[in-house]
């Protein structure tokens, strides 16, 4: 079991919102990826990726080219099994670029809470550090929505 648990309301849902960022924000892919099925499907952008395994490869993949990650997810609706979020979260590449990337995700939920499908699209723009506003996890209590831009 993974609670909270479908059917969502508006505080559930957005309890699992934030103990997902609040997960990401490890950059633990064996942690991440235990709130997924063993047979669950990604779209990640161009990336299809089935099954807890693939899905922590990646993740690990994803954080050794990004570095100093940070997220924020926002809840956008929901209904008894579905989230849809928007988030952004900000990094530097190897050369010390930072990006902030922006995107959408649409969440599938089993039974126990754990997801079973996750689609996400997202868009990066190249940022100088000075314009960061992500630094690091929220602190404890921070609930401030994100930004459009």
């Amino acid at each position: 079991m993974r609670p909270p648990l479908p059917p969502f309301t508006r505080a559930t849902a957005t309890a699992k919102v934030q103990a997902a960022e609040d997960a990401w924000n490890t950059r633990d892919p064996q942690r991440v990826a235990l709130a997924y099925t063993e047979d669950s499907v990604w779209r990640n952008r161009d990336v299809f990726v089935t099954g807890r395994a693939a899905i922590e490869a990646f993740l690990a993949a994803k954080w050794a080219r990004e570095f100093d990650y940070a997220l924020r997810k926002s809840l956008w609706a929901f209904d008894d099994d579905h989230i849809a979020v928007r988030f952004q979260y900000e990094c530097r590449d190897a050369a010390g670029q930072w990006w902030r990337s922006y995107g959408n995700e649409l969440w599938e939920f089993d039974s126990a809470g754990l997801m079973r499908r996750r689609e996400a699209s997202i868009n990066d723009v190249r940022i100088d550090e000075s314009d960061r506003r992500i630094l690091g996890p929220r602190p404890a209590g921070d609930r401030t929505d994100i930004p459009l831009h």
